[in-house]
């Protein structure tokens, strides 16, 4: 049937009802078939990232803790080193003015 015919018998504003009710079941049809179960899809693929997230966060808090030691014990050891140098040296000096 053609659109103008349809017109003319039931009127321009009862044909663009219709027409706009068919749309609007094609876009609720279509967001419920196909962007619903996507959106679902992505939902749980980003808690996944989220927690990955997390775990690399807590992943890194804990390496740098590490290297904080190992930097601290590092300065520690310097310390020490040149104590014992210093005291060397002391050592040397005395037995030489003796």
């Amino acid at each position: 049937m053609d659109v103008g015919q349809l017109i003319n018998d039931y009127g321009f504003p009862v044909v663009m009802a219709v027409g706009l009710g068919y749309f609007i079941f094609y876009i609720w049809r279509f967001i419920g078939e196909h962007i619903d179960p996507a959106l679902a899809e992505m939902h749980i693929a980003l808690i996944r990232v989220i927690d990955k997230t997390r775990m690399l966060d807590q992943d890194m808090i804990r390496l740098q803790q590490k290297v904080n030691v190992v930097l601290e014990y590092k300065a520690r050891q310097q310390v020490l080193e040149e104590a014992k140098q210093k005291e060397a040296l002391r050592k040397q000096e005395e037995m030489e003015e003796e």
